[in-house]
């Protein structure tokens, strides 16, 4: 059996695989869809965070770090009666159904929220 080995093309390769790890930075199309998808879900768990005081519903944090999207409880965040809202937030959570904020948010709008994001990262690669 013979092997033949080329460098044909490898140039071309070349290019085309650093344009992909480009777009696989935060600054490229991977990092804009995680952007999208973080501030997705934070605009969703705002909106379907019940209402006593308010405090809980303005205290969902998100934050990028990289390639690393996260929504969150503001561990300083506190209500008009002092009661820290990452303290109550998870009880509120727990109780399920309509209550559970976080658990509806992933269900109801990360589906579509993660198909655009796809959509970004193909257009980008």
């Amino acid at each position: 059996m013979t092997v033949s080995l080329g460098i044909e093309g490898i140039q071309e390769a070349q290019a085309a695989n650093l344009r992909d790890i480009a777009e696989l930075q935060p600054t490229g199309s991977f990092g804009q869809a995680l952007q999208y998808v973080t501030a997705g879900l934070h605009r969703h768990a705002v909106g379907v965070t019940h209402v006593a005081t308010g405090a809980l519903r303005a205290s969902h944090r998100m934050r990028l770090d990289g390639l690393r999207g996260e929504v969150y409880i503001d561990p300083a965040a506190r209500n008009p009666h002092g009661a820290l809202t990452s303290d109550y937030g998870p009880i509120e959570h727990a109780r399920g159904s309509s209550h559970a904020f976080y658990d509806r948010t992933l269900g109801e709008a990360g589906p579509a929220l993660v198909e655009r994001a796809i959509g970004y990262i193909r257009v980008g690669l």
